[in-house]
């Protein structure tokens, strides 16, 4: 890790703490994975409208595999896309429920061979479930480490390797976060408040 950006991290760490918690509200590990998946393009703040009611509809992984589809879309319209996520819903609900009997497992290979999962929702669930160190590259992570220099890749699954091998582990799981609550609250993408931000001399696209 060079000066810079340890530089970048310490500053990261003491604005917003090593914090880890999710912005999702869920009890269950299966809660977690479909919250994310329906977090797809759409704020937490309104998945959390939509779970708060849908868990306690569907109650366990057999009921979300068990649904029928037409009525789970009607559940979950408002998050969008809600076709095709609630045919994936159902469809990685079946194959916990099959294949897993009902537990969600941490490794990454076997999350990513649900429908609709890809690493990014992997790597949430192994990050607050399982406590296992994983960098969760969402849109703010992306832009954003690249904006501040941290990597030079663009496509998502290569950022998450360059982050890893540049960043110490025990920052992995804590700058997913980090660098969500900068891109929402500072570094927004319509209109970047540079003057405003504690990185801004430490940024090469600062103004």
């Amino acid at each position: 890790m060079t000066k810079k950006h340890a530089a970048i991290i310490e500053r990261l760490n003491r604005e917003y703490g090593l914090f880890t918690e999710p912005t999702l509200d869920y009890e269950k590990p299966y809660e977690l994975l479909i919250a994310t998946m329906l977090s797809a393009q759409c704020t937490d703040e309104r998945v959390n409208m939509v779970t708060k009611d849908l868990f306690k509809k569907y109650k366990s992984i057999e009921d979300f595999a068990n649904a029928d589809i037409s009525e789970l879309e009607k559940d979950i319209h408002s998050v969008g896309f809600y076709h095709a996520k609630a045919t994936h819903i159902i469809e990685a609900c079946g194959r916990l429920h099959f294949i897993y009997n009902d537990e969600v497992p941490s490794d990454i290979g076997d999350l990513t061979s649900l429908s609709g999962v890809g690493r990014k929702t992997a790597n949430v669930v192994r990050t607050h479930v399982f406590h296992i160190p994983s960098i969760v590259v969402d849109t703010h992570v992306k832009r954003i480490s690249n904006k501040l220099g941290l990597t030079k890749e663009q496509d998502p699954v290569k950022i998450e390797f360059d982050l890893m091998k540049k960043l110490p582990e025990s920052q992995w799981s804590a700058i997913n976060l980090q660098l969500i609550t900068l891109g929402r609250t500072v570094c927004t993408a319509r209109k970047p408040k540079c003057s405003e931000c504690f990185l801004r001399d430490l940024c090469p696209s600062a103004g």
